[in-house]
């Protein structure tokens, strides 16, 4: 059984808005939310072999300040960056509501059928998080590792929680992913995750 922690970014320069593949950068609030997480964790007897992360700064920065802190190796993989919201980039919720509701009452209610304008559709966006995974899965198995830390996004946790928990993908926009948050998961391929718990 391999496990894989997945510990959103904190707070980043765009937090208001769909920052998406935008590489903003954390604050230092956002620093220190996730130095926290870190802290509790370990605390409580937390440990890990590998550290993977998405190579957008607001958690690739992070994620190398942990390996060198716990001295393991970190691997970046682009296939665990946000989705792509195309037109929609750096752009707020409250912007959308007002000058594209229909759309946006789309997006969310309906991601499977509906993609912003330009923007990675949720069929392509699930493709890449599952090579991610099983990318991350056969390197820990073939280094006999165990546990993984890895520093993504929002939109990468929603993701694994629909699919641990066999919910629609249309519920996607529904799951909760608190920044600094980490959510626990495992299991032995990338079809079979199971969703433990989540930590604050």
């Amino acid at each position: 059984m391999l496990h894989l922690d997945v510990m959103r970014h904190g707070e980043t320069e765009l937090s208001h808005t769909l920052r998406g593949s935008t590489d903003d950068a954390l604050t230092e609030n956002g620093w220190q939310q996730m130095q926290q997480t870190l802290r509790n964790a370990i605390e409580t007897g937390q440990s890990w072999d590998v550290v993977f992360s998405s190579p957008l700064q607001r958690c690739q920065r992070f994620a190398q300040s942990v390996a060198r802190q716990l001295n393991l190796d970190v691997h970046c993989l682009a296939q665990l960056q946000e989705m792509h919201f195309g037109d929609w980039e750096g752009q707020s919720t409250q912007f959308l509501y007002e000058t594209v509701p229909d759309q946006l009452e789309k997006f969310w209610l309906q991601p499977t059928e509906f993609s912003p304008p330009n923007a990675e559709t949720l069929a392509q966006f699930d493709a890449r998080v599952t090579q991610a995974i099983v990318q991350m899965m056969a390197y820990m198995q073939e280094n006999k590792l165990k546990k993984a830390l890895v520093i993504s996004h929002g939109g990468i946790i929603k993701l694994l929680k629909c699919k641990a928990l066999k919910l629609p993908m249309n519920d996607l926009l529904k799951m909760t992913a608190e920044l600094a948050q980490l959510n626990h998961f495992c299991g032995t391929r990338a079809t079979d995750l199971m969703y433990l718990h989540i930590e604050e």
